[in-house]
């Protein structure tokens, strides 16, 4: 085998990372805990380089091979958990995604009461980077809220605000119109910590009752149905996050735009949002 043809070696965290097992972080503290094997020996550091030929197990099984990297859009409903599993015994969304999605990740999360867009990726790292404050990415919002709000009342918030010891970054806030005894507003922030949006608005007497997620940087929820997933084209990951799967390329002027719908084979009716 030539040296052009020996295959491309990688930190063993960045490669099962691409392969969408865990962030790099949470592979080091796998193999910390011995829970990874490499050609049949239990692997005591991160500090090795490993290939497609070589043979990794995670958790006694292997491992997945990294795959070219994948993007899709998916509209979480509500009532489920963003988490790989969930220790009070709830559902979480990867116990919903279609079957013949692959092994994905998310980028970011949505509490249990919060519905709307999630990213999903096969590749930890690009779940990383996405999920970074630096990558400076705008998350928009549609937000009731219990009560009669005026404009003045979202002017710290605005500005930025300590909230329980935290300090929140300025928010992006427009009131869209009174409705009864809620409000509309859509709210655009871009570090998203926890519960932030929930918190911030308990920070000036209002009570969200619904929270609906619209946009994650440049991707958008659109007219998504709850429960559906869409691939993102390679093309447009390009353009947006700049990874390029050459293997992947629809030909030119054919696009994909795949819908999965959800293991009950129908699409859920999406809530409207003038309820």
């Amino acid at each position: 085998m030539t040296d052009d043809q020996k295959p491309e070696e990688m930190r063993i965290a960045k490669y099962l990372a691409r392969a969408g097992v865990a962030s790099r972080r949470e592979i080091e503290r796998m193999i910390e805990a011995g829970r990874i094997t490499l050609n049949g020996e239990v692997l005591k550091t991160p500090a090795v380089k490993v290939s497609d030929a070589d043979e990794i197990g995670v958790d006694q099984k292997p491992a997945p091979k990294k795959e070219p990297t994948r993007l899709w859009k998916y509209y979480k409903p509500l009532g489920l958990v963003t988490s790989a599993s969930d220790e009070k015994g709830r559902r979480t969304i990867f116990e919903e995604l279609p079957e013949n999605l692959p092994r994905v990740v998310s980028v970011g999360r949505l509490d249990i009461n919060s519905e709307g867009l999630l990213l999903l990726t096969n590749d930890g790292e690009l779940k990383r980077k996405l999920e970074l404050p630096s990558t400076g990415w705008l998350r928009r919002y549609r937000v009731r809220v219990k009560g009669y709000p005026v404009e003045s009342m979202f002017d710290e918030l605005r500005a930025g605000k300590v909230v329980d010891r935290e300090l929140f970054a300025p928010m992006d806030i427009t009131m869209d119109r009174q409705q009864g005894a809620n409000a509309w507003l859509t709210i655009g922030l871009r570090e998203g910590k926890y519960r932030e949006v929930r918190r911030a608005m308990e920070s000036i007497e209002l009570q969200v009752n619904r929270l609906i997620r619209i946009s994650y940087g440049p991707f958008q929820l659109g007219e998504m149905q709850p429960g559906e997933v869409q691939t993102i084209a390679s093309r447009v990951m390009n353009e947006q996050v700049g990874i390029k799967n050459e293997t992947t390329e629809a030909p030119q002027g054919a696009a994909p735009r795949k819908r999965f719908i959800t293991r009950k084979g129908k699409k859920p009716n999406r809530p409207r949002r003038n309820d």
